[in-house]
């Protein structure tokens, strides 16, 4: 069946052949699945722009937050040279001092 306007024929056709009640719940509840499929399609397409908005959001402040902490490692990285190299000139310094006044 490719159209809903096959189905009435269809119906009408089965009713003609007189089936069991056991092929008419399997026919009802194929009918109820394919129904329910449908819908949840329909559910699925119309919320599909949404859920993918979010996705893109979601992607972005991943990106965001690992830049920040790429960002906050350089930084950490820059104070501890500079704090190494202050340590060394003070270092320097103290070395220069103890030299001129043991001379």
């Amino acid at each position: 069946m490719e159209t809903v306007q096959e189905l009435i024929p269809l119906a009408k056709e089965l009713m003609a052949r007189r089936p069991s009640r056991k092929l008419v719940k399997l026919y009802v509840l194929g009918g109820v699945l394919a129904f329910f499929g449908v819908v949840i399609g329909l559910m699925e397409t119309v919320c599909s722009p949404f859920t993918a908005a979010s996705r893109l959001r979601d992607e972005e402040a991943a990106v965001a937050e690992l830049l920040a902490a790429r960002e906050r490692k350089v930084l950490a990285t820059q104070t501890l040279r500079e704090k190494s190299k202050q340590q060394e000139a003070v270092l320097c310094s103290r070395a220069l001092s103890n030299r001129q006044h043991a001379s």
